[in-house]
């Protein structure tokens, strides 16, 4: 299918590895010109080498935070139009929430939700302006089925997503869009250093640890980044239009719901 963006422009942040990357390699196979953002300026530009060579695509690295008002403005000196954002950030640690310290919560909240917000609201009114915008904003599955440990994460993503369910609906007559992807268990660095310490918690190997895990999930295995990459990348389509304010769950089937 011919997702009917090439040539756009999009920002993909915390895209040099796992879930963020996948997204930022599908716009570019459609098309799209991308800047891609990691705080690792080596990776970073191993990946931008990657993507160049894999899609042919116009790929941009920015090495920067998104969660810092510089990193932001970094960002959008690169790609100063877009037309479509990818928000995505890394979540905290496994922690029980006993032991958050006041400037751990604040920290988490500004880079899971405030820092999102932040970047909808430097770019909305000009995709508003050129009636096409796509914004599509990586939480995770614990939002609807909170994983204890990760509250922080899931707390913050779950303001981002009712804070953006409003302002969703304000931009739909212009054409843009809003919508989250919660992921589940997706077979990516993080999710690898989750097994390594709960098998070094329960004395378990690796292997033992990802059995356990993929036994709980109905498709009985962990997510390909690439499937997430599609399905961000169809939200992000010119087919797309008439979807916004959305929350589209891919965890394989484990959360047990009708609705």
């Amino acid at each position: 299918m011919d997702l009917g963006i090439s040539g756009r422009k999009a920002i993909v942040c915390a895209s040099s590895r796992g879930l963020g990357k996948a997204c930022a390699k599908a716009l570019a196979e459609a098309g799209c010109e991308v800047v891609i953002n990691g705080r690792d300026a080596k990776r970073l530009e191993a990946t931008a080498d990657e993507l160049k060579s894999a899609t042919h695509a116009k790929i941009i690295p920015v090495a920067a935070d998104v969660a810092t008002a510089e990193g932001q403005k970094a960002l959008l000196a690169a790609c100063p139009a877009p037309d479509i954002l990818v928000n995505n950030n890394a979540g905290p640690p496994l922690r029980n929430f006993r032991e958050l310290s006041r400037q751990q919560l604040i920290d988490g909240v500004i880079a899971n939700m405030i820092a999102a917000i932040e970047l909808i609201q430097k770019v909305i009114d000009a995709m508003a302006e050129r009636r096409f915008g796509r914004i599509v904003n990586i939480t995770s599955g614990s939002v609807k089925a909170p994983l204890p440990g990760l509250d922080l994460s899931s707390g913050a993503r779950a303001g981002l997503t009712a804070f953006l369910a409003g302002v969703a609906r304000t931009v739909a007559d212009s054409n843009v869009t809003i919508n989250n992807i919660l992921p589940g268990a997706f077979d990516t660095d993080r999710l690898r250093g989750t097994l390594s310490k709960a098998a070094e918690q329960k004395h378990k190997s690796i292997d033992e640890v990802a059995a356990e895990r993929k036994a709980g999930i109905p498709a009985r295995r962990f997510g390909n980044p690439e499937e997430f990459g599609a399905a961000c990348a169809f939200l992000c389509s010119a087919h797309a239009g008439y979807i916004t304010g959305q929350n589209l769950l891919i965890d394989g089937g484990t959360f047990p719901a009708a609705f």
